[in-house]
């Protein structure tokens, strides 16, 4: 029997979409565009999108398998196994850690691609799982899209940022099916030591709580720095997945690859769920991402795309210091957490980085991310991306240092 509408209009949006984090970058992107029609030369320092090519054989590589005819048939959703192979190689290479290319591996279409679906693949609606706040998006809206309840873990600045896994309930514990955590992580560039992530694995054991690590930055390391792998502390793989991301550490960004790799019962869920979601990632871009992994195993520092960001970092954080506003120097990632400037005047507490944001972008073309964008932890701070060259963070600065004088 036909059902009667006529009462009410039906709605044609999934409710979920309320809860995927991604608004504010859209309403950022408004500011954008009000701010250009304005006539201001804008400096977009708010989406982490690194602003550098591959390297050029990466894309020889990259246009010569495109050109073949025999690379336009479906890939396995679950990666060649070339791909895989390399991987695994380069996880070796990198970090001392062995796993298995056919049962601890998987491609992804990006790093975003396997975080968007990973609860989906481990969870059951109603789940619990523990993700820190502030956090990248995609942490909670994934959690929203599988119907899994989130349980911030806050991330304070009088700990440094850093996850107090003390203060986890054991109850939290006992529920929880996962724990998503990243070092360096995104917006806030914390790291940690092996000392941390052999006391994160043994709360997973104790409790059997599966580790996602998200290590998008693993490449990105200042002063000496080189980020860990939690599959570094031994019987991690037992109840430890990783992402890594082709996008920050090779400047692939549309490519659209990357990888999660550790626990196999994990991979072959996340396999398994891809496996009726997509057809895995075009060949070409497979092969070029083989080289890339072979170029960075020569050792030579080619391919290195820290010092870049690290000038970039000290350049940019010194210029506004001399303009008066002292933000904190990260020691990875190509982001800044900033506290707002102090003197900055504001009526309400709440909302008060989202009015810094839209304020600045309208009135110096500098478009940065208000931290509420985060999580409920990340009001009262901004995030801004390193992704323009030295000349126009120096012009940053100097926008921002005219700004906050007339403000104080």
């Amino acid at each position: 029997m036909k059902t009667d509408k006529s009462a009410s209009r039906q709605k044609w949006r999934s409710d979920k979409l309320s809860h995927l984090g991604s608004s504010i970058f859209s309403e950022v992107a408004s500011w954008k565009e009000e701010a250009m029609s304005s006539g201001l030369d804008v400096i977009d320092l708010g989406i982490g999108s690194p602003d550098q090519a591959p390297a050029p054989e990466i894309r020889q590589a990259l246009s010569e398998a495109v050109l073949r005819e025999d690379s336009y048939s479906y890939p396995a959703s679950k990666g060649s196994t070339e791909f895989r192979k390399q991987a695994a190689e380069w996880m070796n290479w990198r970090f001392g850690v062995e796993v298995d290319p056919e049962e601890e591996l998987v491609s992804l279409m990006g790093s975003q691609d396997g975080l968007a679906h990973l609860a989906l693949a481990l969870c059951n609606p109603g789940d619990l799982a523990i993700v820190p706040d502030p956090g990248y998006p995609i942490y909670t809206g994934a959690l929203a899209l599988a119907g899994v309840r989130a349980w911030p873990l806050p991330l304070l600045e009088d700990n440094a940022f850093l996850p107090d896994l003390d203060s986890i309930p054991e109850a939290v514990w006992q529920e929880a099916v996962f724990i998503l955590l990243s070092f360096p992580g995104n917006p806030i560039s914390v790291t940690v030591d092996l000392a941390y992530m052999e006391k994160l694995v043994a709360f997973a054991h104790k409790w059997d709580v599966l580790i996602i690590h998200d290590l998008a930055y693993s490449e990105m390391g200042f002063g000496g720095y080189r980020p860990i792998s939690i599959l570094q502390v031994p019987g991690a793989i037992h109840t430890s997945v990783e992402f890594h991301s082709f996008s920050k550490s090779f400047n692939m960004a549309g490519c659209r690859i990357g990888f999660m790799t550790g626990n196999r019962e994990a991979v072959g869920a996340l396999r398994e769920l891809k496996s009726n979601v997509d057809y895995g990632v075009f060949n070409p871009v497979q092969e070029a991402a083989v080289l890339a992994l072979k170029l960075a195993m020569q050792g030579n520092g080619r391919l290195e795309v820290a010092p870049l960001y690290e000038r970039r970092r000290d350049l940019f954080v010194e210029a506004l210091t001399e303009e008066g506003w002292a933000v904190p120097s990260p020691a990875a990632t190509m982001f800044i957490w900033a506290p707002l400037p102090e003197g900055y005047a504001f009526t309400e507490l709440e909302g008060r980085s989202r009015q810094f944001a839209h304020e600045l972008v309208l009135k110096t073309g500098v478009v940065v991310i208000p931290g509420d964008a985060f999580g409920a932890q990340g009001e009262g701070f901004v995030r801004i991306a390193l992704v323009e060259d030295e000349a126009r963070l120096l012009e940053a600065a100097r926008r921002i240092g005219e700004y906050l004088r007339t403000i104080r």
